[in-house]
C-alpha cells in the first residue's frame, strides 16, 4: 500500500547538509547590501544568480518557496527573501544575522547622505546622478526579469498565462496585488494537484501570514513624542505595504508629507532619489526620512520599525514552508505564486521605465546597459555600470 502523503513528506530529511557556512552567507548578504543596485527586482535576480546558479548554496525549490512567501507577506520583497534564504539552513539565527547584514550597509549610506543633506541644505547634484543611474537601473532590472522569466516559467502554458496577466495588471494599475498572487497559487493548485478531500483533520495544507496583520493594526495611537510617532507610522508602513520596496512610496508620501508634515514634497522626492542611487533595499529610504525628521535616533527607529514586521512575517510562517513545501499541492501553489510574482516584476520594469526614461539620453543609457549585460553577462559588474551611468548623468546635466 502506498504510504500516506503526509508520512512521505515527514519521512524526508528536513534539509540537506549546507554547502556553506553561516559566516559565508552573512558575508554574501553584507556584500549584496553594499553593492547590489537596481532595487528589489534586480536584488532578487542577483540572489538567484549567485546563490542558486553559481554557488549552488540554495536549491531552486527553496528559492521559489522564499520568493512566494516574500510576495505573499507584506513588506520589502528583497529583504524578506534574504531573510528566508538565511533561514533555509540556519533557521532563526541565520535569518536574523543575514537580514541585519543585508540592511546595514545601505542604512549607513543613507544616514551619511542624510547628514550631508541637512548640513549643506539639499543635494542638487543628486538629481543629475539619478538622471543617469535611474536609466541604467531600468536596464539592470529588465535583465534580471528576463533571467527570472526564462529560468522559472519554462513551457507551461498555465504559468505563462498567469505570468502575462500579472504583468498586465501591474502595468495597468502600477501596483502589485497580493490577491492576484493568492489567486494564481490557488488556480495552479486546483489544476495540477486538486485536493482529494477538503479536510484533513489537523493536517491542513493551506497557510497564510495575513492573519498576523491585525497584530500591527491594533498598535496604539501615536503619542506626542516624535520618535514614538515615527515608530508607529513606519511599523504600519512595513506591515501593510505589499510587493516591491517601491510600493511603499505612495504610503510614505501620504504620511510623511500630507499627514505629519515632516517633509515638504521636494525633500520627499530627494529621499526617494537617495534610495534609488544607493545599493540595497529601496525601503531604506525610511532611514533617510527618519534622519531628516529626528537625526540619527530617528533614522534608527524608522529603519527598525520598517523592517521588524517583514522579519516576523518571514520567520513565523517559514517552518511551514520548509515542512510542507515539497508536497504536490503546496508545490503547485508555490509555482502559481512564483509565476505571478515574476510577471509583476516584469510589469514593474515597464512602470519604472515610463518614469525614468524621459528622453533620448535616458533611453540610450538603459539600452546600452541592457546590451552590456547580455553581451558580457558576469564579466562586467553592475556597480561599475551604475557608476559609469552616474558620471554620464553629471556630465549631461552640467553641460
Amino acid at each position: 500500500m502506498t504510504e500516506p502523503l503526509e508520512n512521505q513528506t515527514n519521512s524526508q530529511p528536513e534539509t540537506e547538509t549546507p554547502q556553506y557556512s553561516l559566516w559565508q552567507m552573512i558575508m554574501y548578504a553584507l556584500k549584496l547590501g553594499a553593492i547590489g543596485f537596481g532595487g528589489p527586482v534586480a536584488l532578487v535576480g542577483y540572489m538567484h544568480r549567485d546563490l542558486v546558479e553559481d554557488k549552488q548554496w540554495i536549491s531552486e525549490s527553496d528559492y521559489s518557496e522564499g520568493l512566494a512567501l516574500s510576495q505573499l507577506a507584506p513588506g520589502p520583497l528583497a529583504a524578506q527573501l534574504a531573510i528566508y534564504l538565511g533561514y533555509v539552513h540556519y533557521r532563526i539565527l541565520g535569518a536574523t544575522l543575514v537580514g541585519i547584514a543585508f540592511v546595514v550597509p545601505s542604512f549607513l549610506m543613507v544616514v551619511a547622505l542624510g547628514w550631508a543633506y541637512t548640513r549643506y541644505e539639499g543635494i542638487p547634484w543628486m538629481q543629475a546622478v539619478f538622471y543617469g543611474v535611474g536609466s541604467s537601473v531600468i536596464g539592470i532590472i529588465a535583465y534580471s526579469a528576463y533571467r527570472l522569466t526564462t529560468k522559472s516559467i519554462g513551457k507551461d502554458w498555465l504559468l505563462w498565462a498567469i505570468y502575462l496577466v500579472a504583468a498586465a495588471v501591474t502595468i495597468i494599475t502600477e501596483s502589485e496585488e497580493v490577491l492576484l498572487f493568492l489567486a494564481a497559487g490557488i488556480l495552479v493548485w486546483l489544476v495540477k494537484a486538486p485536493p482529494k478531500q477538503w479536510w484533513r483533520g489537523k493536517k491542513l495544507s493551506s497557510f497564510t501570514v495575513l492573519p498576523l496583520i491585525p497584530l500591527f493594526a491594533a498598535a496604539p495611537a501615536a503619542g506626542s513624542g516624535t520618535l514614538w510617532n515615527i515608530m508607529i507610522f513606519f511599523s504600519k508602513a512595513g506591515a501593510f505595504v505589499f510587493g516591491s520596496g517601491l510600493a511603499i512610496v505612495p504610503f510614505l508620501y501620504g504620511g510623511v508629507v500630507k499627514e505629519f508634515g515632516w517633509l515638504n514634497t521636494q525633500q520627499f522626492l530627494d529621499a526617494v532619489a537617495v534610495a534609488m542611487i544607493t545599493p540595497g533595499p529601496v525601503v531604506i529610504t525610511t532611514g533617510f526620512i527618519g534622519y531628516l525628521v529626528a537625526g540619527f535616533p530617528g533614522a534608527c527607529v524608522a529603519a527598525l520599525a520598517t523592517f521588524l514586521p517583514c522579519y516576523l512575517f518571514t520567520i513565523i510562517p517559514a517552518p511551514y514552508f520548509k515542512k510542507y513545501g515539497k508536497r504536490p499541492d503546496i508545490a503547485a501553489f508555490v509555482d502559481g505564486v512564483t509565476s505571478a510574482a515574476i510577471g509583476a516584476i516584469t510589469g514593474a520594469v515597464i512602470v519604472l521605465g515610463r518614469r525614468s526614461l524621459i528622453d533620448i539620453p535616458t533611453v540610450l543609457i538603459a539600452v546600452v546597459t541592457l546590451a552590456i549585460l547580455f553581451k558580457f553577462k558576469k564579466k562586467v559588474p553592475e556597480p561599475a555600470i551604475v557608476l559609469a551611468a552616474a558620471v554620464i548623468g553629471l556630465v549631461l546635466k552640467s553641460s
